[in-house]
């Protein structure tokens, strides 16, 4: 079964705001095994968002709408689902009495435009809200269930959990989604692509999605089936095969970032390390600090920007800068060795080079990198 989810609300579409409902949700529903298939992030346009709905209903079984349920005129989610699905507003007291009720418990009293929160679409079953004034909606229209759930997350969680969830497990067929995801370094994408892809387009299920980051590439595979069995069985089926082609290219098969990966490598040996920046400014000791219990391992860094302080804290000898400049390997291979030597680490990782804008020349131009490794024997 497949799922649509609508974000609704001006806001989300500016830089300022990110939907992370909609992250929850998809989380939520892929361990009921139904997959989220569309998006929408719609602003507080009535029509635009009431086409929206109309057309997502058409075409997808489970519709869940987030915002728009306030009480002011920007909040048209109520009008436009009504609009939608054709079905007119009612009234309902008792709701009005209940949000009247909680604003009387915070010594307040109810604005008159609270009273719009109380119109519920014809049919729908009220899903209650013990968290705010806006109450939720679960519709079943023409074979889809739309559920109208309030905006805020502190609502929104708990009224999806203790209503939502339980409505949509009664109308779920028994499937899982089950997902392998390999971390991949020393190839170009295209050229990843051009090695697995005739392994993977044999298969629709699972699903292969690869994307690429700066010295990292990721593939997921992703299959839908009824049992966990079947799903596990079909990932190790077309995983074997792309393990097989990439070899020693795959550093991870749990989607660990390296930086967790050499520090379990780390731990597990019971070695140590230690690192030399000087172009990094601290960026490669913050990353491998980033893992918890990277104490475990890792002993301590050096920043050594100008050539006064490699010789000073690593012990770079100085007629080597002259010689082969700042950015050079047999530099990057003393700061190594300098601060393997001075922290007593079994390894030590140095990098340096021209990060730029300035300071480049023709033989080392901005983004010329130089990294160095010291350990036992090396």
């Amino acid at each position: 079964m497949n799922a649509e989810i609508i974000a609704v609300g001006s806001e989300l579409l500016t830089p300022a705001r990110l939907d992370t409902n909609s992250l929850y949700l998809t989380g939520q529903l892929n361990d009921l095994g139904v997959e989220v298939v569309t998006k929408t992030i719609v602003g507080d346009d009535l029509e635009r968002l009431a086409a929206v709905m109309r057309q997502a209903v058409s075409r997808t079984p489970v519709v869940l709408v987030t915002g728009g349920l306030g009480p002011t005129e920007d909040d048209v989610t109520r009008e436009a689902a009504s609009r939608a699905l054709g079905r007119p507003l009612e009234f309902r007291q008792e709701i009005c009495e209940a949000i009247e009720a909680r604003f009387a418990r915070m010594g307040r009293k109810m604005a008159e435009i609270n009273r719009r929160q109380a119109y519920v679409l014809a049919g729908a079953e009220v899903l209650p809200n013990a968290n705010g004034t806006a109450p939720g909606q679960w519709i079943e229209h023409d074979g889809a269930a739309v559920a109208l759930l309030p905006g805020p997350p502190p609502e929104l969680k708990p009224m999806f959990e203790a209503e939502c969830l339980p409505r949509l497990r009664r109308l779920v067929p028994p499937q899982v989604i089950r997902t392998r995801f390999y971390r991949v370094a020393g190839m170009p994408e295209s050229d990843l692509d051009q090695l697995i892809s005739p392994v993977y387009r044999q298969y629709t299920n699972p699903v292969t999605t690869i994307l690429a980051a700066p010295g990292d590439i990721q593939i997921h595979l992703r299959a839908r089936c009824a049992t966990e069995a079947e799903a596990e069985r079909l990932l190790a089926e077309v995983g074997s095969q792309i393990e097989a082609l990439l070899g020693g290219r795959i550093y991870s098969r749990s989607g660990e970032p390296l930086e967790a990966v050499i520090g379990g490598l780390l731990r597990q040996t019971g070695a140590t390390l230690s690192v030399a920046e000087s172009c990094t400014g601290g960026l490669l000791a913050e990353r491998i600090t980033s893992v918890p219990g990277s104490s475990d391992y890792f002993l301590g860094g050096f920043l050594v920007y100008n050539n006064r302080m490699k010789a000073s804290l690593l012990g770079v000898d100085g007629e080597l800068i002259a010689r082969h400049g700042a950015v050079s390997e047999p530099v990057a291979e003393a700061m190594a060795a300098g601060a393997r030597d001075r922290t007593g680490a079994t390894w030590a990782l140095s990098v340096t080079g021209v990060a730029g804008p300035g300071g480049g020349s023709e033989n080392k131009p901005v983004g010329t990198v130089v990294i160095g490794l010291a350990g036992p024997q090396w």
